[in-house]
Order: structure tokens, then C-alpha cells, then sequence
């Protein structure tokens, strides 16, 4: 039954009606299980066989567009096949092989000193390994007991950089800064089977060796087909596969520090750092410890840091990959790594615009939730005190509605106004839907269903992702014809995406607030809280209200809960959630008749809905293998 105190916070905006039934599935978008893609064929004779067939296989196969797994888990059946091989039990294998065919010529084509080998701490001996762990993984050293440390001296000497930290998320920011094009990696066929959407979606080239067995401990590999791949040399091909890689590396280059004072020049920074000139003073390493210490400057040091620091920069993202995708798609040309994209300054303030707003909703939310952590260190509120964090979060408000003003004589005052319109809408839905939140843990009434924690879903996180979209659009031309997919996409992914947050609370975030189970200790209103109230026993039910009172909650107060929730298993049902508006975006996005930018629509279910292969009813967290998750035009 509806909860009155919500409806009353969130008005009568009818957001989501009903928890939604999982769509038909639509014919373009079709994503079979593969939990049966374990096996490798133990014969060496019979494992090279694959790899040649592949070989003439993939001759002279279009490679411009990049393969779904649909279409590579058809091409490999056919390999297995005609080699007389079992095409289910070897799926997994075949599908290697024929992915590592679809990217050689690319790879080869990429220099040495642009390309990463990833390798798997497994390989190294489990006994007597003098190496140590760091933040990127496994700190090899050179001592020749095992194939780690061989395979790792053969490709530095080429000039590769090397990890050794299976699915270390280093890979994705190592991608998206710049600094590497291509990767070969070693991994058993458990972890390669997970990556599969992304390593077939990629748009940097990827090649793969599958371990032998997936046991973690002593475990080993065709050291010559790793040998091989790491050698692998030779011109760049006619034929080459559209990236997002261009544009993700753009959104991300607007945060570092020259580029961003350029398209939004701070003033305050300016003038501190002109009176430290003229009195002959040099700052250098203390700049910004001069620039808190000034009165006037401090604030904008403070929000500008904060903005800089952290994130995916998925929002302003999705505005630059909008707009391309509307103005002829060049910013997807491979070719756009080497050359750059020209993207005009006007777009770039508007994507920098949204994500000052969402860093500024950040900054009040971990004052309102009293987080600790954001990003990995402590919350403004913590590092400054709560009425600084609260004015640095005002400032940054200020700052995007600014940006947008800069903009503005490149856009024309039509586009302004939608733009602006669309931002303010946006603000005060998501203003609504934390209000709900917080009135919610304010009432002393803490019935609550799954349908309330929807609404405020749908307030509360889409209206981003809406704003992002929206933007990108207008600035490229009329918008009308796009406005309710915008908003109808953006909603299902916003609540997706927010029920996937949910999830990997239990498992802590070593990109976010490091805390498991930091719902529970702040007593947000969940859909996970509310599947558990739905469907637990009255005892059951009371110990969770009971719970929720401020003196009850602990670090065993989490484990109680988890207690519960697998219990009732809402885990397993929430992440059901997940896929039912995962499979409504896609159908959406299914409608969309410019091909760029239904391409631009499934890559965001693909990246945003990206569950990271963890559980959260384990009490550890489990890395992902992070391959490049980059989407080319389908």
C-alpha cells in the first residue's frame, strides 16, 4: 500500500506507477547467459587447432562495426563445429579465439609502448614469492621463479606497460587517461567469461590468452601463444572499429587543471596567485593550502578541488557522446585518438555544467547521510566542517549555472533557455525525491514499500542522467522529437542504476564511501529495506524497525540485517529488478531510429547497469576485471 507520508513529499507526479514486469525481448537486443563458457580443451593439439581455424575463420570479415555477443557466440559454434569440437562445453574458448581474430590486425598496428599486458597474480607460485601487493596489484619482481616475471621482462623490453592485478580497476582510468591503446591479457576462463560484453564492446583493441584451469593457485598457460601476442607487430589496417574511447577520454581531460581553467577561468586563484608575484613569492607545492588560508578564495579552492577529484564523469560524458551522436559521429572515429576531436568550448562548459550540479548534490547528500567517505577520502563536511561543505555545495550550483552563462554565446539564447529550463526541472526533482528521503527518516512511521522507494528513485537519481541527455541533444539541434524517450530512458536507467548502488553498498566502493552496508547505518530508505519489509516475517519485520533507531545502529547491526535480507533473499530479487528495467531501457532504446545514437543509448545500459561481477550477500568485496568498456556504432 502507498505510504502517504511519501506521496505527500514527492506530490502527485505519477514517476512509477507499478514495479514494472520484464518486457518481451526485443529482436536488436538479446543477451543469452553464458554461465556455461568455463571450459578449455585440455589438449594442446586440440586448443591450437581452434586457435588456427580461427584464423581463416575471420578472413576477410567486416570489422568495422564491432561484435555483439550474440553474434560471436554464433561464430564460434560454427568454428567448434567444423574443428568436430562440442560447441557448448568449448563455447567459451571458441569465443576467444574468435575475438582475439576480430582485434590482431588492430592490435598488432598499436605501438608496444601504447599497449598494457594484464596478467593474473595466480600464475605466480603460491609459495616463496618475494613479491609484495601495492595499490595497482601485484609489485613483481625479477627473479625468474615463475612465468610472471618471464613474460613481464619480455614485454617491457618492448616497451609495454605491465600490471599484474587481475580486473585492478587501475585498467579503465590507465584507458581512459590516455596512456595505453591496446591490451593483451592472461585470465582464466571464469573471469574472461564475465568480461565478455565488454571485452566484444571494446573499443581499444583487446586480446586474450585463457589459463588452463580456473583454479587461483599455480595454475599456467600456453606461454608461447602469450609470447605471441605480446610480440605481435605490424601496420595499421584500412578497416578499423568506431570507439567511444575518444570521447571518454575528452570528458575526462576536462578535469585536469590547465584545461579546466581554461574553459572556466577562477578568478580567485588568479588573484592570489598575481599578489604572490608581485611580492616575489613563489607557491609552488603550497599553492593550495595559501588558497584555503585566503578568506575569499578558499571557498571556490574548495569546490574546484572537489569538482576535479573522483568520479567516472559518466554525466558529462553522456552530453559530448549526445552531441556527437547527432552531428555526424566523428568524435567515434578511431582516428580521433591520434588526431583529437574538435568539440566546440560551448559544449564542453555545458558538459563541465552538469557535472558541477551532480558534485554539488554529492556535497549536500554526504551532509544530509553524514558519510564519511567520497572518492576514497574523507567527505567535505568531515575534512571542513559541515557550514563550509554546505557553501562550497551552494557555490558549486552557483558555478553551473555560471558555466552555462559562458556558454551561452555559442548556443543562442533558444537553446539557453531549453537547456536551463531542463536543469532547473531537473534540480527540483531531485530535490523532492532526497526530500522524501529525509522526511522519511525524520517521521517516526517507517512503513515503507517497494513502490516508495521507486518514486523516490525515479526523483532522485534519473533526473541527472535526463539533464545529461537532454543537454547534449538541444546542443546539437531540435530536441523535440527526442524529449520523452529522453525522459522515459532516463528514468528506467536512473532507477536501475540506483538499485545497482544499493547492491554494491554491501560490498563497499573503493571508488566512493569505502563503507559496507552504510545504508543501514544511516537509515536510508531503500528498496532493498523495503523488499525486506514486504516480505519478512512480523518478528523478522520488527527487528528490522527495531534496527533502525539511532542507538541500535552498529557494525553488527549490518550483519544482522544482511542476515535478513539474504533470508528473504533480497539480493537475488533486487538484482531480478535490475535486469526488468535494464531489459525497459533497451527496449526503448530499441525504437530509436538514428543508429548513433541508439548505439550511444545501448552503450550506457552497457556501462552505467555494469554490475562488476559481485555478490553482495559475500562479506569480502570481489574486484571485477575491468576491460575496456568502449561501444562502437552497431
Amino acid at each position: 500500500m502507498p505510504n502517504p507520508l511519501i506521496d505527500n513529499a514527492i506530490g502527485a507526479l505519477p514517476v512509477v506507477q507499478s514495479i514494472p514486469d520484464l518486457p518481451p525481448e526485443s529482436g536488436r537486443r538479446k543477451k543469452p547467459s553464458t554461465a556455461h563458457l568455463k571450459q578449455v580443451p585440455q589438449e594442446r593439439a586440440v586448443r591450437m587447432q581452434v586457435k588456427e581455424a580461427a584464423v581463416r575463420f575471420m578472413h576477410g570479415k567486416d570489422r568495422s562495426v564491432p561484435l555483439t555477443k550474440e553474434v560471436c557466440m554464433n561464430m564460434a559454434q560454427e568454428l567448434l563445429i567444423s574443428v568436430g569440437l562440442d560447441p557448448l562445453s568449448n563455447l567459451g574458448f571458441g569465443m576467444v579465439c574468435i575475438n582475439n581474430e576480430f582485434w590482431r590486425e588492430q592490435l598488432m598496428a598499436v605501438d608496444f609502448s601504447r599497449r598494457l599486458l594484464l596478467l593474473p597474480h595466480c600464475l605466480k607460485h603460491a609459495e616463496g614469492c618475494p613479491a609484495d601487493y601495492d595499490e595497482f596489484g601485484l609489485n613483481c619482481r625479477e627473479c625468474g621463479a615463475c612465468e610472471v616475471a618471464d613474460f613481464k621482462v619480455i614485454a617491457e623490453d618492448l616497451g609495454y606497460k605491465v600490471l599484474v592485478a587481475e580486473g585492478s580497476p587501475i585498467v579503465l582510468k590507465i584507458l581512459v587517461s590516455g596512456y595505453i591503446d591496446a591490451v593483451v591479457g592472461v585470465a582464466c576462463l571464469n573471469v574472461l567469461e564475465k568480461a565478455f560484453d565488454k571485452l566484444l564492446t571494446a573499443g581499444v583493441p583487446a586480446m586474450a590468452v585463457p589459463l588452463l584451469s580456473s583454479d587461483c593457485k599455480n595454475t599456467s598457460v600456453d606461454e608461447d601463444w602469450v609470447q605471441e601476442l605480446i610480440s605481435l607487430k605490424s601496420d595499421m589496417p584500412a578497416s578499423r572499429t568506431r570507439t567511444y574511447l575518444p570521447l571518454l577520454r575528452k570528458a575526462n581531460e576536462m578535469f585536469e587543471e590547465d584545461e579546466l581553467e581554461r574553459l572556466v577561468p577562477r578568478p580567485r586563484k588568479r588573484a592570489v596567485l598575481s599578489a604572490a608575484d608581485k611580492a616575489g613569492k613563489t607557491l609552488n607545492g603550497s599553492t593550495r593550502k595559501t588558497l584555503i588560508a585566503d578568506p575569499v578564495a578558499s571557498t571556490e579552492e574548495i569546490a574546484f578541488d572537489f569538482l576535479a577529484r573522483g568520479g567516472k564523469r559518466s554525466r558529462p560524458f553522456i552530453t559530448l557522446a549526445a552531441y556527437d551522436a547527432l552531428t555526424m559521429g566523428a568524435g567515434t572515429d578511431p582516428k580521433s585518438n591520434e588526431q583529437g576531436i574538435d568539440i566546440p568550448d560551448h559544449v564542453l562548459q555545458t558538459a563541465l555544467s552538469i557535472e558541477t550540479f551532480h558534485k554539488a548534490s554529492l556535497v549536500h547528500d554526504d551532509i544530509e547521510d553524514d558519510d564519511v567517505y567520497r572518492y576514497g577520502t574523507e567527505t567535505l563536511h568531515r575534512r571542513h566542517g559541515m557550514p563550509i561543505a554546505l557553501n562550497a555545495g551552494d557555490y558549486l550550483i552557483g558555478q553551473g549555472y555560471q558555466m552555462i552563462g559562458q556558454a551561452a554565446a555559442g548556443m543562442g539564447g533558444d537553446v539557453v533557455a531549453d537547456i536551463l529550463n531542463q536543469l532547473s526541472r531537473s534540480h527540483v526533482k531531485l530535490s523532492e525525491g532526497q526530500g522524501a528521503e529525509l522526511t522519511w527518516r525524520e517521521s517516526g512511521e517507517k512503513s515503507f514499500s517497494p513502490l516508495d522507494a521507486l518514486k523516490i528513485y525515479a526523483l532522485k537519481t534519473a533526473p541527472a542522467f535526463e539533464a545529461a541527455l537532454y543537454s547534449g541533444v538541444r546542443l546539437a539541434g531540435d530536441s523535440e522529437p527526442y524529449e520523452k524517450l529522453i525522459a522515459d530512458f532516463s528514468r528506467n536507467l536512473g532507477v536501475a542504476f540506483q538499485i545497482l548502488n544499493d547492491l554494491k553498498d554491501w560490498e563497499g566502493d573503493d571508488n566512493n564511501k569505502l563503507v559496507s552496508g552504510a545504508d543501514v547505518l544511516s537509515a536510508r530508505p531503500t528498496l532493498l529495506l523495503a523488499l525486506a519489509l514486504e516480505s519478512a516475517s512480523d518478528e523478522d519485520k520488527q527487528v528490522l524497525l527495531d534496527l533502525l533507531c539511532p542507538e541500535q545502529r552498529t557494525e553488527m547491526t549490518v550483519r544482522k540485517v544482511r542476515r535478513i535480507y539474504e533470508r528473504y533473499q533480497v539480493f537475488a530479487n533486487a538484482d531480478k529488478m535490475v535486469d526488468k528495467y535494464r531489459a525497459r531501457t533497451e527496449a526503448i532504446a530499441d525504437e530509436v531510429e538514428n543508429d548513433d545514437f541508439r548505439s550511444l543509448l545501448y552503450f550506457l545500459v552497457d556501462t552505467i547497469l555494469d554490475k562488476e561481477e559481485s555478490d553482495p550477500s559475500e562479506e569480502s568485496m570481489i574486484l571485477p576485471i575491468v576491460s575496456p568498456v568502449l561501444l562502437a556504432r552497431s
